[in-house]
């Protein structure tokens, strides 16, 4: 039983936008653009408020740069639908494991430090090339309260 509601097809999606947004950052990297999801849909809170499946988190305006390069509209592999499976399943990983936020500072051969903050959230981490950021317990009690 997973933490959100998932049909075969929801899994397919997360697949594909954890392969396209994470690729190159292995399954743990990929795991954490899950994680990142899932804490988006079950947060209710901030810029994320009323998003309830995984098809609305995906497809939010503005919220996930691979929805605009080909690689998102290719098919879905087994690897990273399991790794979609897993998180879906509320498997957590540092730095990820109460972010909402995420991105890769520089350029994708020469990445960037990251910032202290990003929209004024803090910086919770970074894995290889990516920054994770964490809403404070006032911008978001509930992400807190989701195990």
């Amino acid at each position: 039983m997973g933490v959100v509601k998932a049909r075969k097809a929801d899994i397919d999606m997360l697949a594909r936008l954890l392969r396209a947004e994470a690729e190159t950052e292995g399954e743990k990297g990929m795991l954490l653009v899950g994680n990142v999801g899932i804490n988006r849909i079950r947060g209710n809170c901030s810029d994320f408020k009323d998003i309830r499946t995984i098809p609305q988190m995906i497809n939010q305006p503005h919220a996930f740069e691979a929805l605009q390069h080909g690689l998102y509209y290719q098919g879905s592999r087994e690897r990273e639908r399991r790794l979609a499976q897993r998180s879906v399943n509320g498997e957590r990983n540092w730095p990820a494991k109460f972010s909402l936020w995420y991105f890769r500072p520089g350029s994708f051969d020469n990445p960037g430090p990251c910032p202290p903050t990003w929209y004024d959230q803090p910086f919770a981490g970074r894995w290889k090339k990516h920054c994770f950021y964490e809403p404070t317990g006032a911008e978001c009690e509930n992400i807190y309260n989701t195990f």
